[in-house]
């Protein structure tokens, strides 16, 4: 089982456009988009999102975002309406970035506190990578069709890296070979690759460090092809995170 998502916009096309976007980086999420008045035009239906929530509910209940403020209005006379409400919550997140984050996280294992948290944490997730690492418990966009173009090594953890000395971690260069380099798809595959290992995992580039199962965060990176990003991972299973990561790499991501 896994969360599921409802998308509720007073445009319908607005919420296709998202789901379909959310669902390549989450393909056994439930993502159900609800656009639109009863009469198709610009608005939004409460019995539409209602039964949205139904068939988003696979047992680990579900996750609403909205566009604008009636939109929100009629998600939460839904929840409230529902026979069990704790089931269902509407986050307060931005559309896009809100969506993709909660829909990596469920597709992550997390349950429903977790895809919520997620969710609200993505706005400072896309903001903020210049920083440093940026926190928050989903993974999401990184290495395009990449090649590893060196062996992992041991080295010392950097303040640059995380803020704090964690001493000695493993390394890996990964060179982009795509076009686009860091995007959404191969984000989310690698975001989903180290989310149930027991390592800290960072990617650097151009200065800036970011936590590897934020998706927002690596795409926040702005690393193109050609380009160069550096795998870091402390932790119990650091070697395993950077070999996950190699055979993403190795094998293009599946583009």
């Amino acid at each position: 089982m896994t969360v599921g998502l409802v998308l509720v916009s007073h445009s319908a096309k607005l919420a296709e456009g998202l789901a379909e976007l959310a669902a390549q980086m989450a393909p056994d999420v439930p993502v159900l988009p609800v656009g639109g008045a009863p009469d198709g035009g610009l608005g939004t239906d409460y019995d539409a999102v209602g039964a949205a929530v139904d068939r988003a509910d696979r047992g680990d209940g579900v996750v609403l975002l909205y566009d604008l403020g009636s939109a929100r209005m009629t998600a939460e006379l839904v929840v409230e309406g529902l026979n069990d409400p704790r089931r269902a919550h509407v986050v307060e997140a931005p559309f896009v970035e809100g969506a993709v984050a909660a829909a990596v996280a469920a597709q992550g294992g997390a349950d429903l506190d977790g895809v919520v948290a997620a969710a609200a944490t993505a706005a400072g997730e896309a903001g903020g990578v210049a920083g440093g690492v940026a926190g928050g418990p989903e993974a999401e966009f990184a290495a395009g069709a990449a090649a590893v173009t060196t062996a992992p090594t041991t080295e010392a953890g950097t303040p640059e890296a995380g803020g704090d000395e964690r001493g000695p971690g493993l390394s890996a260069e990964v060179v982009l070979r795509n076009e686009v380099g860091l995007h959404a798809r191969p984000a989310a595959l690698l975001a989903r690759s180290v989310a149930d290992l027991d390592a800290e995992v960072v990617v650097e580039y151009a200065g800036a460090a970011v936590d590897a199962r934020s998706v927002l965060a690596l795409m926040g990176l702005n690393a193109r092809g050609g380009d160069t990003v550096t795998v870091r991972a402390w932790g119990r299973q650091a070697d395993q995170a950077l070999r996950r990561v190699q055979e993403l790499a190795e094998r293009r991501f599946d583009e």
